[in-house]
């Protein structure tokens, strides 16, 4: 019964006019700059804090969920109609919402990322609400052994992933590892494959790699083909999914939710670890396995639902513990501590 007086209260604080005015904002600007490849949500987050120091506490707390959701939501839009991720867990998107829109699909790839979005967005909001204390514990259990098999996991995924030669699959791993090296060492403090030049001491930021690797090989591409070249220009037409689109849809974006929903409350892991979980999951599953890499819609639904969901459940071992998962989460404490609101235990209990 607690959870449900909680849960009315915070409904009855949230939907007034003003607070909701301030949710739409924020969930407008945060998808327009999110749609900016490469920004993604830090980047949002950061530039758009300064828009909530005049507001009261609950307004900015929701003006800035719905900037960091809008932006977590905006990068696939460009992951889907231009092949550009907008941040890391849209890369994922991008492999088959690309190729839908190529065939004269991305209006319907495009409701597919929103449904999932939403979905998944609504479901792991119940489960922060009902289930963040013991959820919370399940991510202290979690220590260097089951880390280490986490990224295991993510590298198996990234050669599951792959499309032709296994051998070049995990070649282009080894040289995602050899790159993530460069910068300085988290902990001794000492350069690595820096050769002295200060802009690679922080190491290879995502906006640099998704606009090489994306953004100008799609526009060399695209200026290499003439008007009336198939494939070259397709535009939006229906956003209406058939029956049988729906019926593919929904056990992915139910897939999703849950993987990203458990993933997003580890440290670390987030949005983009949950995104290629679901999708690798979806490739594994589906019976159109064939189609994944050519426009199968299951690749769209499961990653797209399974990052908002882990946004989502992120919140959960800061609003509990304090303790901010990601870089996101850590803009967050920030702002929540401007407004003189405390992430942890007493957050839980003293307002609900």
């Amino acid at each position: 019964m607690e959870l449900f007086a909680n849960l009315s209260l915070g409904f009855e604080t949230a939907f007034t006019l003003q607070n909701l005015l301030y949710c739409f904002i924020g969930c407008v600007l945060g998808t327009l700059i999110g749609v900016l490849p490469g920004l993604g949500p830090v980047a949002t987050i950061a530039m758009l804090l300064p828009a909530t120091y005049a507001l009261p506490p609950i307004a900015a707390l929701i003006m800035l969920a719905g900037i960091y959701y809008g932006s977590q939501y905006g990068g696939s839009t460009t992951a889907i109609l231009l092949n550009i991720p907008g941040e890391t867990s849209s890369v994922v998107t991008a492999i088959d919402g690309y190729q839908m829109a190529k065939n004269g699909r991305g209006g319907v790839a495009l409701f597919t990322a929103g449904m999932g979005s939403f979905f998944a967005g609504c479901v792991a909001t119940l489960i922060l609400a009902a289930f963040a204390a013991p959820l919370s514990q399940l991510a202290f259990k979690f220590g260097p052994a089951e880390y280490f098999s986490l990224m295991v996991l993510g590298l198996i995924g990234a050669v599951v992933l792959a499309s032709g030669s296994l051998i070049k699959a995990i070649g282009m791993i080894i040289l995602g590892l050899l790159m993530g090296l460069i910068g300085t060492d988290v902990n001794s403090g000492v350069s690595r494959y820096a050769f002295d030049i200060p802009e690679l001491s922080d190491g290879i930021g995502f906006v640099s790699v998704a606009m090489g690797v994306f953004g100008f090989a799609e526009i060399m591409n695209n200026l290499e083909k003439k008007a009336d070249d198939e494939g070259f220009l397709n535009k939006v037409t229906t956003m209406i999914p058939t029956k049988q689109d729906i019926k593919r849809m929904i056990p992915s974006i139910l897939r999703g939710t849950t993987i990203g929903s458990v993933l997003g409350i580890l440290p670390g892991g987030g949005a983009a670890l949950a995104a290629f979980g679901a999708y690798s999951v979806e490739k594994k599953s589906s019976k159109y396995s064939h189609e994944f890499g050519k426009g199968a819609i299951e690749g769209v639904a499961g990653p797209e639902s399974a990052n908002n969901a882990a946004s989502q459940t992120s919140f959960i071992p800061l609003l509990t513990l304090g303790i901010p998962p990601n870089a996101v989460m850590a803009l967050m404490v920030g702002a929540m501590t401007i407004h003189n609101i405390q992430p942890g235990p007493q957050v839980m209990t003293s307002n609900p």
